[in-house]
């Protein structure tokens, strides 16, 4: 899909460029509280919030190595990667930012692509001008990045990567994008 998106955009000698991100720990950092007050205002069945309240919240842990034990301590974040769940309420986690997100660029007119690999993601814009692309980026990234930190959750700036596809013979030398004003870095 990415491939035709891109090859499409040719044709009228557009550029695509796309910022690829990471959710850091997302599976360790899903809040059992907003996601319960997800299923409510999805409206889920009042039986299916009391099975997932009664399956989350105030879960304990404990740690056995050796001869020590651990404390127990509460553990009302998280989802374990191999639970059957864990996909499921991952995308039910991730699903409203993503609506979140659509609306929000539709509001400022910003056209983006927005792919999501649950815990991975990829802006795409695509443009004449790497500077315009560079700019629809930025504001893109920023509105995602707000987002995901108003859902207890927060993207490795560090894993960021931004790739520019162009058909030009010439020789390719985009700017940078700089995301260092909103905590991230220069790509």
């Amino acid at each position: 899909m990415l491939i035709h998106f891109i090859c499409t955009k040719w044709i009228k000698n557009n550029t695509t460029s796309t910022l690829v991100f990471d959710i850091t720990q997302f599976f360790l950092s899903l809040n059992h509280h907003l996601l319960l007050f997800i299923f409510n205002k999805a409206r889920f069945d009042p039986k299916v919030l009391i099975f997932f309240h009664n399956y989350l919240v105030g879960r304990k842990t404990q740690y056995f190595w050796n001869k020590f034990f651990s404390p127990s301590f509460n553990t009302d974040v998280g989802v374990s990667q191999g639970s059957a769940l864990s996909p499921i309420l991952s995308i039910l986690y991730i699903a409203p930012i993503l609506h979140i997100l659509e609306n929000h660029l539709k509001i400022f007119k910003i056209s983006v692509l927005i792919l999501s690999f649950v815990d991975d993601g990829l802006l795409v814009v695509q443009s004449r001008s790497l500077i315009i692309s560079n700019s629809l980026l930025f504001c893109s990234y920023q509105i995602t990045s707000s987002l995901t930190n108003r859902f207890s959750l927060m993207i490795e700036h560090r894993k960021m990567e931004v790739f520019h596809f162009s058909r030009s013979q010439e020789v390719f030398n985009p700017p940078p994008l700089n995301l260092l004003s909103i905590g991230g870095l220069i790509l």
